[in-house]
């Protein structure tokens, strides 16, 4: 369930975009990212780190694409995020004296120090991993709408690649439908390529987890060994 509530924002952005376009689908994902930290304070009442930091990004990427009617920017936003969730784990693993995948699990699982060292790096190389992938099909989009635009003469605005339409000579039409359909690429891509990969990882991880893992020891047993 955890896992749902956290691709929240995803998931509306996928079904705004099929139904209204990217920018009506940025828009209801900053919204979306809002009312997920609202709704996790209101009943934690605390908030998530991850959520706030994945707020602050789409916000000010999300905010930039609708101000600049510019794709790109909301595109960079999964490789952002995932970079600065990299750059924190990392950190973590020099700063304090618990890692972020100790300090995030540690309550639920017992596992030696090493696992949890070796957990932290997979998350770090995950998150990197991911941002690569996002620039990867994204750059799909970044060359196809480059090269509509100088097939075009770089028209002021630019061409709107949700119209293309038969007033475009053949090769502009081609390049527009070229562009548009590495959009919806990147949104698929987006919605189950990372989702897909990101529980593929959990799942492998528990795996790997479940060779070291030992059961907390309770307050009760804990009595008893000291009467004993």
């Amino acid at each position: 369930m955890k896992l749902l509530f956290d691709f929240l924002p995803i998931l509306l952005f996928f079904v705004a975009y099929k139904a209204y376009g990217i920018f009506i689908a940025t828009a209801v994902a900053i919204a979306a990212s809002f009312t997920q930290v609202l709704l996790f304070w209101l009943k934690n009442r605390r908030f998530e780190t991850m959520h706030l930091v994945t707020l602050a990004l789409i916000t000010l990427l999300g905010g930039a694409t609708l101000l600049f009617h510019e794709r790109s920017f909301f595109m960079w936003k999964p490789t952002a995020v995932n970079w600065a969730f990299a750059v924190a784990f990392l950190g973590s693993h020099f700063i304090g004296q618990k890692t972020l995948v100790e300090r995030m699990m540690s309550s639920a699982l017992s596992a030696p120090n090493f696992v949890w060292s070796r957990l932290n790096i997979s998350w770090v190389l995950f998150f990197v991993v991911m941002g690569v992938a996002n620039l990867m099909v994204a750059g799909y989009f970044f060359e196809a709408e480059a090269l509509l635009n100088v097939a075009s003469g770089n028209p002021i605005p630019p061409i709107d690649i949700n119209s293309c339409g038969p007033e475009l000579t053949q090769q502009v039409l081609a390049l527009c439908e070229a562009a548009k359909s590495a959009e919806s690429d990147w949104v698929d891509f987006k919605m189950f390529g990372m989702m897909g990969m990101t529980i593929a990882f959990v799942i492998g991880q528990a795996f790997y987890l479940a060779r070291y893992m030992t059961e907390p020891e309770s307050d009760t047993d804990a009595q008893t060994e000291n009467q004993e």
